[in-house]
């Protein structure tokens, strides 16, 4: 590994960062055998750091060297939200150099399983009119341990029998921003010995970067993508992602065109609804031209997410009425295209597609009544979320 891929803490401490590597990783490194490197990386996830005591399974050999060689570093939890109205839960997690980033643990439709929603950066750059995030700018880039410690944080709180199911990269940050360390982020997510998340149980969701988007495709195979579409007329799209000039949607499609025919996957086109904005019937019509076309070209139809929009503070915007939401899936299916209208849980404690925020100790959820802990205390355990199309 060069110094370039080294993470911060490597290069702090001179130690490897455990969570950041896959058994063959951490063999070459330190120099023991692939089955020990298995092992001990399975002790730590299943037990939440390498043992103190040498299983028989493992060679003592192995175990000193990477005890003495290797570290699992972790951060601070500030705060878990639950929500009084289903059964999602916010937490934040303090990161060096102070920032605060927000995770969120989806209940899935299958009683005991969840995702996890989890941020890639602290803040974000891409400034998009609907996302809370995008007013705070962007502080840094995580590290690949700190995007896999929000998943064994939170799945260390989870009851037993209970389980993570899949992870969507739709928190805090641009993924595709800091695509290095999500890539390795997903290898340790998938990998067997780690946490052995399925990967086509993980999304990938991006505001649009054809480059790190063709690199999904080349290098973690498997994965699915999600495509935040705002608006498919571009002028519209622009002045809700500036990403947009940059990267305009046409581009932005052929790479998820390549993404397709390399992986076999359907991009998912998530689709936040915002009141008079982007839900009229126009809108809907370039939508399913959009859609429509490429799965003319790729042969390979987008499943398409609508979010109604949720409230952030500080914008005007809002979410349509029933009526126009209807109007607008109405259009669509009009046009052969189905449209999943995504529930977005978690609104009373700010956890809701769009709403994560916090950048420091200023503000305090709602909804602390109930134990994080707790999948079951909702009138509701099953919020029917498809673990790869949380995205807004």
């Amino acid at each position: 590994m060069s110094e370039a891929t080294l993470s911060t803490e490597e290069r702090h401490t001179g130690a490897l960062v455990l969570t950041e590597l896959v058994p063959e990783e951490l063999a070459s490194r330190v120099g023991i055998d692939i089955s020990d490197a298995r092992r001990l990386l399975s002790q730590i996830y299943r037990h939440g750091d390498l043992p103190a005591v040498c299983p028989a399974t493992i060679r003592r050999a192995a175990l000193d060297r990477v005890r003495s060689e290797g570290s699992v570093p972790t951060f601070e939890t500030i705060d878990r939200a639950a929500s009084e109205v289903d059964p999602f839960v916010k937490y934040a997690f303090r990161v060096e150099g102070g920032g605060v980033i927000e995770t969120v643990r989806i209940p899935l439709e299958h009683a005991g399983r969840f995702s996890v929603c989890v941020s890639s950066q602290v803040g974000c750059a891409l400034a998009c009119t609907f996302c809370a995030t995008g007013k705070l700018g962007l502080s840094r880039n995580l590290m690949t341990w700190e995007i896999v410690e929000q998943v064994r944080k939170v799945r260390a709180e989870l009851p037993a029998g209970a389980r993570v199911h899949g992870v969507v990269f739709q928190g805090m940050g641009e993924p595709l921003s800091n695509v290095d360390r999500v890539i390795r982020a997903v290898r340790v997510l998938s990998d067997p010995a780690c946490l052995a998340i399925d990967r086509r149980n993980i999304t990938v969701c991006t505001s649009g970067l054809p480059a790190g988007i063709r690199r999904l495709g080349k290098e973690i195979p498997g994965v699915r993508l999600g495509l935040s579409i705002a608006d498919a007329r571009p002028n519209r799209r622009r002045s809700l992602m500036p990403i947009d000039e940059a990267s305009p949607l046409e581009t932005v499609l052929e790479a998820a065109g390549e993404f397709t025919e390399r992986s076999g996957y359907a991009p998912m086109f998530a689709y936040t609804l915002i009141r008079g904005i982007n839900d009229g019937a126009d809108a809907a019509h370039a939508l399913a031209d959009t859609a429509i076309a490429f799965a003319s070209r790729y042969g390979a139809r987008p499943r398409i997410s609508l979010v109604p929009m949720n409230p952030i503070e500080g914008s005007d915007f809002q979410r349509p009425d029933a009526e126009t939401i209807t109007a607008f899936r109405d259009v669509l299916g009009g046009r052969g295209l189905g449209a999943v209208l995504r529930y977005s849980g978690g609104g009373d404690v700010n956890a809701a597609c769009g709403q994560l925020a916090r950048s420091g100790d200023a503000r305090t959820s709602r909804g602390r009544a109930r134990t994080a802990s707790s999948p079951s205390s909702s009138p509701s355990t099953s919020a029917l979320v498809d673990p790869r199309e949380r995205a807004g």
